[in-house]
């Protein structure tokens, strides 16, 4: 039987599945970020605050809030791998 280098395996579905989701965030994430930056390079914070749903508002907020704490967790996870 003959040995395959990891160059030439076939990616699994499982594997194919995970790299498409992470692509689709990474493009969101950074449509989040351009939309963002342009909230903030044209209006004043107070506009924002004084024309928002504020009810939705803070969802976004929260919604935002755990975004970051998992990105953080995955920060601390690729810490303690390079520390290995």
């Amino acid at each position: 039987m003959k040995k395959t280098s990891a160059d030439e395996r076939f990616l699994r579905i499982e594997e194919i599945r995970v790299i498409a989701d992470l692509r689709i965030m990474h493009s969101k994430v950074n449509e989040l970020f351009q939309v963002i930056s342009v909230l903030k390079r044209r209006h004043p914070e107070m506009a924002i605050r004084e024309y928002a749903d504020h009810r939705m508002l803070d969802e976004d907020i929260k919604r935002v809030d755990e975004i970051y704490l998992w990105f953080i967790g995955l920060k601390e996870e690729g810490l303690k791998l390079r520390k290995r």
